[in-house]
């Protein structure tokens, strides 16, 4: 089918919905007079909200079920098209004695605003210990977990990477590659705005975000068409802290951590009337070691070739980031945010690696500096009727401005002798605009319209890049013409969706689809490799979820998805990670696209939650990561070793399918224990057609203890586990950790003193095997240092406090559906 086709029947399928729209609308002022009622749930002790709590209505005189749904998070729920009678309505929260409160409804009063519930949270006195039940770390509601990370104390001190290690679904390797379900390719939102913290894309990555800036994570393995198509394995987004208490409030803190490792931030908001002003700062100096050993082995025109090496380094990377903005309230139905985030990173990897090629030993050192600055800009507008409950229009607009420098130096000596140093300097100069309209219309009671645009756009020129080599002084490097190249790279997406959503009694029904459009251009001037892609698609979602007695829920999903090839992909120039290897981009590289199945399960079982969900995922024209051998590059090197290309390849399929199983149960009034895990089969096609496609069963674990010995102290212990994974070429092997935390409060809870200790017994590193063309044999072993430990202190300002215990829990199901 080609472009235009499909362009003209995304048309139709949108103009359908549009048409739809209004039937919608008539259909719901035509609509009988029923009752409803309306209400609030709030904690009786501190006045908060209290979000996705289970509330259910029930006939008074048998407690048959009748309607049920979770509170919003500002803690509403609403209920409408109730026929005339007694009802009891009853709410139930984690750590909250349940609430049951009688309702009549009638032609003289068909509405019951009930207004503020106000729940008891449930204190136990044990031998001096006291636990108080506060909102739940996990809340799982199938269709997205949502982590409340504010609570997490096995990331002190760390970064957004460190978040997502003990995230349920996500894995985070030792070069900060973020997966969910063995795939790489996720979409990563902050705020719910696109962001390049995954994939090589553009603007703030997950390192440069502190640990402490973090409200909550979602996660959305199988997202509806309302979001972008692009993150095949999944939606990860990052909710920032924000205050909205009264006047002045905020949070200071301040990490050490061994070996050289230092940050600090504060963050600062003072409301008033209709105003709210935010702002923040953090700071990071770390200083981590590495060590990694290479074998490899390669036959080249019958020519035997080997590489043995062994390395140590250091990278030294200082970070400051900034984050600025408003938020102005023109009535309870409009409010507009404003936010600026400047950021610069810089990174210094100095290594000396020793090796044997052939025998003859050499020795190789090596700098890698990165300068990176950014700047995002963004402003919301948000619109609501207050006539038309859940009626809403949301706008969003945004800049990115990013400038790079990399540069790669190395001097190689062989025999006592060096030979003429050289570096490679990879300049990147990105601008990105973005504007995204979403708009809810609810139709009647039971079913609502969701619509919404989105456009996208950068350009990124490397103007710079080239190859350097040092002459005769010191100080000064000589241009080599032939190997210095510049590049140019556009993307434009424009896209498009509808969803409609349906309830009836216990059933409720999402379907929707989304079209997107992508031009992809760039060239590489001086070189090969110009591409020109254009590409439209359609990708639906569909939704069904049936609430079962006993606090139960049963959901079936699916989403079809897809993987842009990045620039650095598809850009065909070569950058050097030392002398002998380097990666190199391919023009031909084309989008890969999948299909996603989901069966989640949840049930409550007394103090007790179990969620279980079986998935499937199928991918066609896989983007696979190789190495090869360059056999030219090999020959002409001659006793100076192997020189191996990481390239992208389309080819063939790859299908995942397996379960995931999360258990949260209390031991005692002062242990709660929460497990997770997932095992699937994961299959990829042979590199080549006379080979066998590989497979294997992998899972991950994750195992984490949450103690409350006295009022003031928490205690979390986590333990992680990922088992064996295959890759087109070969395998990366098991690999586990232990952390530690402790968070100690004072001062009437006005300060924290935290401890942590990551890796306690050293045991996580990343080992590789591989094997290739040319009797390709390698293996490779990487040790991070990840056994380190922070000692960090908090002081908090105004309404803000540290959170009262860990807890780790989810609560419970309902109806309604995320995203």
């Amino acid at each position: 089918m080609n472009s235009s086709s499909t362009f003209r029947r995304a048309l139709r399928c949108l103009g359908l919905l549009l048409t739809l729209f209004p039937l919608g609308v008539q259909a719901q002022n035509a609509a009988p007079v029923t009752g409803s009622l309306s209400g609030l749930l709030m904690d009786k002790g501190t006045g908060q909200p209290l979000p996705f709590a289970t509330v259910a209505v029930l006939r008074a005189q048998d407690s048959t079920f009748v309607q049920g749904g979770q509170t919003s998070e500002n803690g509403t729920f609403d209920f409408s098209r109730l026929g005339f009678g007694t009802y009891m309505l009853r709410a139930t929260v984690l750590g909250y004695k349940p609430l049951r409160q009688p309702v009549a409804l009638s032609a003289a009063a068909p509405v019951a605003k009930l207004g503020a519930l106000r729940l008891i949270s449930t204190t136990t006195q044990l031998a001096g210990v006291t636990v108080q039940g506060e909102r739940a770390t996990v809340v799982d509601n199938l269709d997205k977990k949502v982590i409340n990370v504010a609570k997490d104390l096995t990331s002190v001190g760390g970064t957004a990477l460190n978040v997502l290690q003990n995230v349920p679904s996500v894995a985070v390797d030792q070069n900060g590659t973020v997966s969910m379900r063995g795939s790489s390719n996720i979409t990563v939102l902050i705020d719910g705005k696109p962001s390049g913290a995954a994939n090589g894309g553009t603007g703030t990555r997950l390192e440069q975000i502190p640990a402490s800036a973090i409200e909550k994570v979602e996660i959305v393995t199988n997202p509806s068409a309302r979001y972008d198509a692009g993150g095949a394995g999944g939606v990860i987004n990052i909710i920032l802290k924000k205050q909205r208490h009264d006047g002045w409030n905020g949070q200071a803190t301040a990490n050490v951590g061994s070996a050289d490792k230092y940050n600090t931030s504060l963050s600062l908001n003072r409301h008033q009337g209709k105003m709210n002003l935010f702002g923040s700062y953090n700071a990071r100096d770390d200083r981590y070691q590495n060590e990694n050993t290479v074998d490899q082995t390669a036959v080249v025109k019958d020519v035997p070739f080997r590489v043995y090496q062994q390395g140590r380094g250091q990278r030294h990377s200082t970070s400051h980031d900034g984050r600025v903005g408003f938020d102005y309230t023109f009535s309870p139905e409009q409010s507009l945010t404003f936010t600026a985030e400047p950021q610069m990173n810089r990174g210094n990897n100095s290594a000396t690696q020793t090796a044997r090629l052939n025998d003859v030993p050499q020795r190789n050192s090596q700098r890698v500096t990165e300068d990176v600055k950014t700047l995002d800009v963004s402003s919301d507008y948000r619109r609501t009727w207050a006539a038309h409950k859940g009626r809403e229009l949301t706008t969003n607009l945004g800049y990115t401005n990013l400038w790079a420098n990399v540069v790669v130096g190395q001097q190689l000596t062989s025999n006592a002798v060096p030979e003429p140093e050289w570096k490679q300097d990879l300049g990147v100069r990105l601008q990105a605009v973005y504007g995204q309209a979403d708009y809810t219309h609810p139709l009647d009671s039971t079913s609502r319209l969701d619509l919404g645009l989105k456009g996208q756009w950068q350009t990124n020129n490397g103007t710079d890049d080239y190859l350097l080599q040092r002459t005769d002084q010191p100080t000064e490097y000589a241009r080599v013409d032939s190997r210095s190249v510049a590049y140019t790279f556009r993307e434009y997406l424009q896209a498009g969706y509808a969803t409609y959503q349906y309830q009836r009694g216990k059933w409720s029904y999402q379907g929707g689809v989304r079209a997107e459009y992508t031009r992809t251009t760039g060239n590489v001037q001086g070189g090969q490799g110009a591409f020109n892609l254009n590409y439209l698609n359609l990708f639906p979602s569909a939704t069904v979820v049936r609430t079962l007695p006993g606090d139960q829920r049963l959901q079936l999903s699916y989403a079809r998805r897809l993987n842009r090839p990045n620039f650095m992909q598809l850009l065909a120039f070569p950058l050097y990670q030392d002398p002998r290897s380097y990666r190199l981009g391919d023009p031909s590289l084309r989008p890969e696209y999948s299909n996603a199945f989901e069966l989640g399960h949840q049930v409550s079982m007394g103090s007790a939650s179990v969620n279980t969900t079986l998935f499937y995922r199928h991918t066609t024209n896989a983007i696979q990561r190789i190495r090869e051998v360059d056999t030219l590059a090999t020959r002409l090197n001659g006793a100076a070793g192997v020189v191996t290309a990481e390239l992208n390849r389309n080819f063939g399929q790859s299908q995942s399918y397996g379960a995931e199983l999360s258990l949260n149960q209390p031991l005692t009034k002062w242990w709660r224990l929460t497990a997770s895990g997932s095992l699937f089969r994961s299959t990829v096609t042979a590199l080549a057609a006379t080979e066998a496609s590989r497979s294997n069963l992998t899972g991950t674990a994750r195992l984490l203890n949450s103690f409350t010995p006295t009022p003031k102290l928490d205690v979390q212990l986590t333990g992680t586990y990922r088992a064996a994974v295959i890759t087109p070429q070969g395998r990366l092997l098991p690999q586990g950790g232990i952390d530690v935390a402790l968070r100690q409060k004072l001062f009437a809870d006005r300060a924290a003193l935290t401890l942590r200790v990551s890796d306690v017994f050293n045991t996580q590193r990343q080992r590789i095997e591989a094997f290739g063309a040319n009797d390709f044999r390698a293996t490779y072993l990487n040790k991070y240092e990840t056994r380190v430990g922070y000692l960090g202190f908090s002081w908090y300002f105004g309404a803000n406090k540290p959170p009262k215990k860990i807890e780790a829990a989810p609560q419970g199901g309902g109806g309604g559906f995320g995203g």
